[in-house]
């Protein structure tokens, strides 16, 4: 064997494989079996994943992916994206090809085209791009100096496809992925034939300018989807059009909750039956904050550039900030209310036998979002946090982070969230404070994820510059994840803007401060509660629980008497007494999803009684109000 070059692979079950030749990804695979060769799509050597035709060297570690693996359905979309510009460059071949990355459950594709592609046009291209798929193309690599490359494209008159090169580093790889007739440029890799790509779909067409700057062209992105089976995209495709049942913009109106207009971008006007929705959650977020030894405060709307400017934010997040001049004095609308938080800290000499000091805010807030951003109430420009800070000691973290966990989760429970996501996010690159803080505050927080029982997942370097976070999100009924809470260490800002404690040995010492929020902006949690509930919201958060409705004018002054006694034990209640036939005013009020309808007749007169109908259009049968007042408060005590 001397002389000979000994390739080892190990595998991720620890097991080796000796190869006397150089080998690829393929080999591997099809020396363990012949049916994982026919499952591989992609490897992952020394942790860097490539093509199956790629060469290992060395001794090496490697995993198989297959389309099982999450880097397996990714690679499969990003082929897509591919095989969706191979068939455009065959049924328009003066369409321009620029980029194709995957996005959340699919991919997108930008052309330059001299007209607007049409439904027609997505029907015709999906179908070739099945029967590309059936040529079982092999999907091969190759590399390219620089010049080489940029000359390439230019000659098939793809001139996006040289400016982008252009743009490259001139230290990095230019490598090109080519599929029958078909080449593109991509740092790869690929699934190593087109007929890997089976299931897909095309869904929509929308605008885009090149490199997102509005003095470019306007592209054509084309968005589709694709998956490793046809069940995994029927229900994809069924939650889409769950989605769209439940969009929070459309039943804001239905329901009379809400409404945005041009005259105030990214703003809500908040409709009576909108503010009691907003009142009823912020009245349980104040109560049970208060339960939980927070302190509720209030800060001024505007404050001093030279503020912001201490804080980092004038430096850091001056884009987003709404600014104003007075007095030749330059101030910002506050995007956030930790410095003003700080501001109530400082005042007054602070003992460390005070600390923690929990300080709450209904905080309103403004950020100069990007108008494509805007969305509904889900993404604004005005919005009010459930913004807390806690100012502790580096001792006292973990209990509160534990503390905070808790109060977190019976929170979302009672809004009807059970299942909870949690990241932790640790140091970036770019960050202040000594690596000693950073390593105690890591390791507080990982410890309190532990202590609360959280299965929960690290993200390495996306915490904040000044500590690390953890991210609390939450699913709603149709599968969709939202970020909602999350939980910051700060040892930046409490130093920035002078705050201090006098510690047990008299020394002054800067508190650890906690930036917390577990619903986040009320308006999009708002927005998720109606998603989620398709607007049937639970009885304690409906802003009328309760519709009275007679059936004849001879019970009308019953009907009011009934009202006034849902009103009096706290019952939000209306009444229509319109002259309607009584089919019509179920049928209408069914429509504005209320909890419960009360119908009085004759009958109900005559035995003191009330005929009740639930939500779901089932008749609960007579009974006194005393006895539909119990079974009100006994579901109002659940929060269901």
């Amino acid at each position: 064997m001397e002389g000979l070059a000994v390739t080892v692979v190990r595998l991720p079950d620890g097991s080796e494989r000796i190869f006397d030749n150089p080998v690829t990804v393929l080999d591997v695979a099809a020396a363990i079996g012949p049916g994982l060769a026919r499952a591989a799509i992609a490897g992952k050597i020394n942790g860097k994943l490539t093509d199956v035709y790629s060469q290992i060297e060395g001794n090496s570690e490697l995993a198989i992916i297959t389309e099982k693996d999450t880097e397996g359905l990714e690679i499969i979309r990003h082929s897509c994206a591919h095989l969706l510009a191979h068939a455009v460059k065959e049924l328009f071949p003066e369409a321009q090809v620029t980029i194709g990355p995957v996005v959340d459950n699919g991919f997108y594709y930008d052309f330059s085209y001299k007209r607007p592609f049409t439904p027609e046009d997505l029907t015709a291209i999906e179908k070739r791009m099945l029967e590309i798929s059936k040529r079982d193309l092999k999907i091969e690599r190759k590399i390219l100096e620089r010049t080489e490359a940029i000359n390439f494209f230019k000659q098939q008159g793809e001139h996006y496809k040289a400016q982008i090169i252009e743009s490259i580093p001139g230290d990095q790889d230019l490598s090109l992925y080519s599929q029958g007739n078909f080449t593109d440029l991509c740092r790869g890799p690929h699934v190593p034939a087109t007929s890997k790509i089976k299931v897909f779909k095309l869904m929509k067409v929308a605008g885009a300018y090149w490199r997102g700057d509005s003095n470019n062209e306007m592209l054509q992105r084309i968005y589709g989807t694709a998956w490793t089976n046809k069940e995994d995209q029927k229900n994809y495709l069924h939650r889409l059009e769950e989605a769209e049942k439940r969009d929070h913009r459309k039943l804001g109106k239905q329901l009379n909750l809400f409404h945005t207009q041009d005259e105030a971008p990214g703003m809500v006007f908040w409709h009576p039956k909108g503010w009691i929705l907003w009142q009823q959650i912020e009245q349980y977020m104040r109560n049970i904050l208060n339960q939980n030894g927070y302190q509720e405060i209030r800060t001024p709307q505007i404050l001093d550039k030279d503020l912001w400017v201490r804080s980092g934010h004038w430096e850091n997040f001056r884009e987003n900030m709404f600014t104003t001049n007075s007095d030749e004095r330059d101030f910002a609308i506050k995007p956030m209310n930790c410095p003003g938080h700080v501001q109530i800290f400082n005042q007054g000499l602070r003992s460390y036998r005070e600390l923690p000091i929990r300080l709450a805010e209904f905080g309103s807030c403004h950020r100069n979002e990007a108008s494509g951003a805007l969305h509904g109430i889900m993404r604004v420009r005005a919005f009010t946090q459930d913004d807390a800070h806690i100012f502790c000691t580096e001792d006292q973290i973990q209990d509160e982070v534990v503390r905070f966990i808790d109060l977190l989760k019976i929170v979302y429970s009672d809004f009807g969230f059970k299942e909870l996501l949690v990241k932790l996010s640790t140091r970036p690159q770019k960050r202040v404070g000594s690596e000693t803080q950073w390593d105690e505050s890591e390791a507080a927080l990982e410890a309190a994820l532990n202590e609360a029982k959280l299965e929960w997942e690290l993200q390495p370097g996306e915490g904040a510059f000044y500590g690390p976070k953890i991210e609390f999100s939450l699913k709603d009924c149709i599968g969709r994840v939202w970020q909602c809470g999350t939980l910051q260490l700060d040892f930046s800002m409490p130093e920035r803007l002078g705050a201090e404690y006098v510690a047990e040995d008299n020394s002054r010492r800067v508190p650890v401060m906690l930036h917390r929020a577990i619903l986040g902006s009320l308006e999009r949690f708002i927005g998720i509660l109606i998603e989620n509930y398709a607007g049937a919201l639970p009885l304690w958060l409906s802003p009328e629980q309760v519709v009275v409705l007679n059936i004849s004018r001879t019970q009308i002054e019953y009907a009011q008497a009934v009202v006034t006694q849902l009103k009096q034990n706290g019952i939000r209640t209306s009444l229509d007494l319109r002259n309607e036939k009584i089919t019509y005013k179920i049928r209408e009020h069914s429509l504005q999803k209320l909890p419960y309808q009360i119908i009085v007749g004759d009958e109900e007169v005559r035995t003191n009684k009330v005929a009740v109908r639930n939500r779901a259009g089932e008749n609960l049968g007579q009974m006194t109000c005393q006895a539909l007042l119990e079974h009100l408060k006994e579901e109002l005590s659940l929060k269901t």
